[in-house]
C-alpha cells in the first residue's frame, strides 16, 4: 500500500457518475470531475521548523470533499487515487 509522507493524504476517488441532459448521455470529457473520495492512508503530520510533528485532523476511512483541482492523480494496482495535502480538503462528509 502507498504511505503518504508529511501532511499528505491518499484518497480513493469516487467513481464518476454518468450524467444526462434531456436523456442524452454526455461524453467523457463533459463529465464533472468528482470532488469526493475516501481517505485510505494518511501521513504522520506536518513538521514544524523546530522538528515537532503536528498530527492530521483527517483519518483513514473519512469521506472527504476536496478542492476541484487538488492533488496529484496516481494509479496503483489498478485503482485511481489522489495524493494531496490536508489543507486541500474542504470538509469531512458524515
Amino acid at each position: 500500500m502507498l504511505k503518504p509522507l508529511g501532511d499528505r493524504i491518499l484518497v480513493q476517488v469516487d467513481e464518476e457518475k454518468e450524467q444526462t441532459v434531456g436523456g442524452i448521455v454526455l461524453a467523457n470529457n463533459a463529465k464533472e470531475k468528482p470532488q469526493t473520495g475516501e481517505v485510505v492512508a494518511v501521513g504522520d503530520g506536518a513538521q514544524t521548523p523546530d522538528g515537532k510533528i503536528i498530527p492530521l485532523n483527517i483519518k483513514k476511512g473519512d469521506k472527504v470533499l476536496y478542492d476541484k483541482y487538488a492533488g496529484s492523480e496516481v494509479k496503483y494496482e489498478g485503482n485511481k487515487y489522489l495524493v494531496m495535502h490536508e489543507k486541500d480538503v474542504m470538509a469531512i462528509i458524515d
